[in-house]
């Protein structure tokens, strides 16, 4: 049997939606289906605004660019995460200040992050791990204190909660990824989250390469030009018309996730409480979305030895970060707070099991078959 470590979703409807897109012949983006995102993120997550926007990636950079930073400021962030967390804010001239992360959760650990914040501290960036969130009460409380924006990174994050709202739409702005490897995607594709009124005007306007373009479009003035910085961060109408017919099913796509990643904790939660590896942890008051399923073993020979003996059996499985400090430009655009108890050391532990929409039974038990002779091997 071969696994895949993922599948893009696939709906039946994008096929169907493109095809309208073309038919209308508006293929350039805010059309129709934009319009479509925009309304169900704000209905369903109880944002104040939803901007759709080309990745992650750009939505980072556009909230770099609304919290206004300047070079020698600094922002805070754990470095394990994807490199779009720290790009999106040094090349605004930021200094990264990487924090240590939790054990358990894989997010950065929020007690920290106190300790990181000086004179030049303008950012907190919580990136919420595998769709479980980060202790966002304690985080908004230091960032109150200390008069700092919050920009989540909740990249694999869309539909978890904390506390019962949604991530992304604690923080005063959050990022949304709506990549191929993602629970809800249209190739590549983002949001950015606007919860904080005063950049709602702005982020249009960055959105639109710097022009009042959609305030045009609205009759509120009779000519468009260019007021402000920014970048043509809006995607197409077919990604839209594609990311919708996902968003339909969102959902469906969810519980889908859940139940394959409930069946994965069931059976191997035995060998988890013998030591023999750790699982993901949920804390109480955070509602995931099953974006992930990871396995920690003991370090990382064994770590390359499960991955080679997976790949022998026909199941592929991966590992993820590496820790951003412990890279060139890491160590060039930024620095680590305090000492690195975890960040590499459970880095070099982790492993990625195949998770996707429609992963059928039968695979899955296939995979954990697998998993379970190395575990048994190993003991």
């Amino acid at each position: 049997m071969k696994i895949p470590f993922n599948k893009p979703m696939v709906t039946g409807k994008e096929s169907e939606y493109i095809h309208e897109v073309i038919k209308n012949l508006k293929v350039c983006g805010d059309g129709a289906f934009t319009h479509k995102c925009h309304n169900w993120m704000e209905k369903t997550l109880n944002c104040q605004k939803a901007l759709l926007t080309t990745s992650c990636t750009h939505a980072l950079e556009m909230a770099a660019i609304l919290a206004d930073i300047q070079p020698g400021d600094e922002v805070i962030m754990p470095s394990y995460t994807f490199v779009s967390t720290a790009n999106a804010f040094v090349l605004r001239g930021a200094k990264i200040v990487f924090v240590d992360i939790r054990p358990d959760t894989m997010n950065m650990d929020e007690r920290l992050v106190e300790d990181a914040i000086t004179e030049k501290t303008r950012v907190i960036v919580p990136v919420h791990y595998a769709g479980v969130a980060c202790e966002m009460d304690a985080i908004m409380d230091i960032a109150d204190r200390y008069d700092l924006l919050v920009i989540e990174d909740a990249a694999q994050a869309v539909m978890s909660r904390y506390k019962g709202r949604y991530l992304g739409t604690i923080g005063d702005m959050g990022c949304y990824s709506f990549h191929e490897t993602k629970n809800y995607t249209c190739g590549e594709g983002g949001a950015l989250i606007i919860n904080n009124e005063r950049f709602i005007g702005r982020a249009e306007i960055i959105r639109e390469k710097g022009t009042n373009r959609s305030a045009f479009y609205r009759g509120q003035v009779d000519k468009y030009t260019w007021v402000d910085i920014g970048s043509s961060y809006l995607p197409s109408e077919l990604n839209a018309a594609c990311l919708y017919a996902q968003l339909e099913m969102a959902e469906e796509i969810k519980n889908d996730r859940m139940a394959i990643w409930q069946r994965y904790y069931n059976d191997l939660v035995s060998f988890a409480e013998q030591g023999i590896i750790e699982i993901p942890y949920v804390p109480t008051d955070c509602y995931h979305n099953a974006h992930m399923f990871y396995v920690k073993v003991k370090d990382l020979e064994e770590r390359s030895r499960l991955i080679s003996y997976m790949g022998q059996n026909g199941v592929s499985v991966v590992f993820h970060y590496l820790p951003l400090h412990t890279s060139t430009m890491g160590s060039k655009y930024g620095r680590f707070n305090g000492i690195d108890r975890y960040t590499t050391k459970k880095s070099e532990q982790l492993v990625r099991l195949p998770m996707y929409y429609g992963l059928h039974k039968q695979e899955q038990l296939y995979v954990l078959n697998v998993l379970n002779d190395f575990t048994t091997k190993s003991k």
